[in-house]
């Protein structure tokens, strides 16, 4: 039976809601622009797949408010509504839910990491009366079964309601071991436009080339979400998306979304070559994350020359018993050289830092700031530790008293941690705004940004905005 489904970023502030390991806020950020809504792309292809009829709409980043999403839930009448929820975010969007069912009848999803295979304990401190499924996993594998009224209890990676109205759990930890056979996600009902690049404007398209990370760092979601095995697309079916959004959609610039896109050095080779061989090289370009290790030189030269334009290091710490203790897998050693090749191969970098873990002192993060100029970023993120649930690091942070009873409605830059063993959140806060000003505004950061846009004019409208949200953010707290 056909349905009509509403897949939707609610009003609100602007958050990485597809981004399932950070759910960063972008206003609050210094220089990350929206990423494509690809978790709503591709929950509406396996939609459109099994005979549905889908809308979509990112209300947040088109600052569309609760009237323009109530006009189209009447316009529309879904039988089914889904919305993707982050931590942050997660009691709003429970009242917009609220909002909604209470002139809409139909069934309503959350999606989000939030919900990935979640205690009781901590689900009862969320209003969910008139939420019917909660997706934890990746939305492709079940939102097609949801919408088809497959049994519940055999849809993986989710939480329903029962006939008496009690949460129940299914199974978790499925994955999907084929991504070759997932539907690329269904940009044509997406508002592209809204995704840009961050120093140019361009539209930009976000496209996953893996999913599932083999580290164990304590802080991130992402094995739990995706499997700690590495899942990988074929490059060929990544070079058929890009091809896709280049001729359909006019879309010449990528964000290659993996948490290890470094990892499997004869795989990046292999795209990059497939990449350079095509009518395309010359006409795109892309960004990428990287682990600092293992990484190759060879690698970042390839990747250059194939187009990529900026590499992002979770450089993380520059104390190496943090790093330690966070089971980074990487050293400083490994840093320091990840930055030297970057420059080496004319990669501007993107670095990302995380302070206040709760056995840091001031020490600590002194040795993380000395770190910052020691790598040397193009551009430079300070990220305040976020102990989400289900995560090595919460479990840390309750033993040692270190957070609030809830960090529902937290998020890296209002982080839920108490205390460090050195500092409060108060000292922690003002740390990062004093490294983030140290680097930022200094004279020669300054001139080379501006002699970046004397070189390429274009650049001077991105560096502009974010210039000015990164120094409104900088001095929202002593103004």
């Amino acid at each position: 039976m056909t349905k009509k489904v509403m897949l939707i970023y609610p009003p609100g502030l602007l958050y990485q809601r597809g981004e399932d390991r950070c759910q960063a806020s972008i206003d609050a950020s210094s220089a990350t622009s929206m990423r494509a809504a690809n978790d709503l792309g591709y929950a509406a292809a396996v939609l459109l797949q099994r005979g549905h009829e889908v809308f979509i709409k990112d209300y947040q980043t088109e600052r569309l408010g609760l009237d323009a999403l109530l006009d189209d839930i009447v316009a529309f009448a879904p039988s089914m509504v889904m919305l993707s929820a982050t931590n942050a975010t997660i009691h709003e969007d429970i009242d917009v839910v609220n909002t909604l069912k209470a002139i809409h009848d139909a069934v309503y999803v959350l999606k989000g990491a939030i919900f990935f295979d979640t205690p009781h304990q901590v689900l009862e401190l969320l209003d969910l009366t008139n939420v019917d499924f909660l997706i934890g996993g990746e939305v492709e594998f079940s939102i097609g079964q949801i919408a088809d009224a497959i049994y519940p209890a055999d849809i993986p990676n989710i939480f329903y309601k029962d006939e008496s109205g009690s949460l129940k759990k299914t199974h978790f930890g499925v994955f999907e071991q084929n991504l070759d056979s997932i539907p690329f996600p269904a940009r044509h009902l997406m508002n592209n436009a809204l995704y840009t690049r961050p120093d140019t404007g361009a539209k930009m398209a976000t496209i996953q080339t893996s999913r599932g990370c083999s580290a164990a760092c304590i802080y991130c979601l992402s094995p739990h979400i995706s499997g700690k095995k590495i899942r990988y697309r074929s490059p060929a079916n990544v070079m058929a998306e890009i091809e896709d959004c280049f001729s359909k959609h006019d879309i010449r610039d990528f964000f290659f979304k993996s948490d290890t896109f470094t990892m499997d050095a004869a795989w990046v080779k292999e795209l990059c070559e497939l990449i350079i061989a095509s009518p395309l090289h010359g006409k795109i370009a892309f960004t990428a994350n990287s682990r600092t290790h293992p990484l190759t030189e060879e690698t970042l030269v390839l990747m250059k020359r194939a187009g990529c334009f900026m590499v992002a290091f979770g450089y993380e710490s520059g104390n190496e018993e943090t790093m330690k203790r966070v089971k980074k897998g990487a050293t400083i050693g490994h840093n320091l050289a990840a930055a030297k090749m970057a420059k080496k191969a004319k990669l501007p970098v993107y670095g990302f830092y995380m302070i206040g873990f709760p056995w840091e002192t001031a020490e600590h993060i002194a040795d993380t700031r000395k770190h910052i100029f020691d790598t040397a970023p193009d551009f430079l993120e300070v990220h305040i530790a976020m102990p989400y649930y289900g995560t090595e690091l919460h479990e840390l942070c309750v033993q040692q008293g270190a957070i609030t009873d809830d960090v529902l409605g937290s998020n890296y830059f209002e982080s839920g941690i108490v205390a460090t063993a050195g500092c409060t959140p108060q000292q922690l806060h003002k740390l990062r705004d004093d490294i983030m000003k140290s680097f930022y505004l200094r004279p020669g950061y300054l001139a080379k940004r501006l002699l970046d846009c004397v070189k390429r004019p274009g650049l001077l409208p991105g560096y502009v905005k974010y210039g000015l949200r990164l120094i409104r953010n900088l001095f929202r707290r002593t103004v």
